[in-house]
């Protein structure tokens, strides 16, 4: 008995920890949805173009109202049982597992002298202010 209790203890203990790290991460993400409001920029564009340009900010506010809550709680749950299996992405039925943007826009590269390369020639491209909501100014869109 002692030595099936080593066996287990010694695969607990070199098990990789991908799966858990991936979940908390993705949960993490997930949590600041409410503040990121991804949902509600692409559920509001998404009905505006597709359904009539009058819905957009009254279905898509709500559609997008509840899809940014299903996230964030879904964020919370991944937390939470982070060291519990299973690690894979849940409820993809509804929401995807990478976070929601508008088509019209993506979000790039940061543009800052850590990834320019040529910052002295004042050539270079990327985000001027991601972290401003429907921030869409870039600087070659490259």
């Amino acid at each position: 008995m002692p030595f099936l209790a080593v066996i287990t203890l010694a695969a607990l203990l070199t098990s990789g920890c991908a799966g858990p790290e991936h979940k908390l991460g993705r949960g993490m993400g997930n949590v600041f949805e409410i503040v990121r409001m991804g949902e509600m920029r692409r559920s509001i564009e998404q009905t505006a173009v597709l359904d009539s340009p009058g819905a957009g900010y009254t279905a898509g506010a709500v559609r997008g109202l509840n899809r940014s809550l299903a996230r964030t709680g879904l964020g919370l749950f991944e937390v939470v049982t982070a060291p519990i299996p299973p690690y894979h992405p849940i409820w993809t039925s509804y929401l995807n597992p990478e976070p929601a943007f508008p088509e019209s826009y993506k979000p790039g590269r940061l543009s800052d002298a850590l990834f320019d390369t040529d910052t002295y020639s004042g050539f270079s491209g990327g985000d001027v202010a991601p972290f401003i909501p429907g921030s869409r100014f870039k600087v070659f869109d490259n």
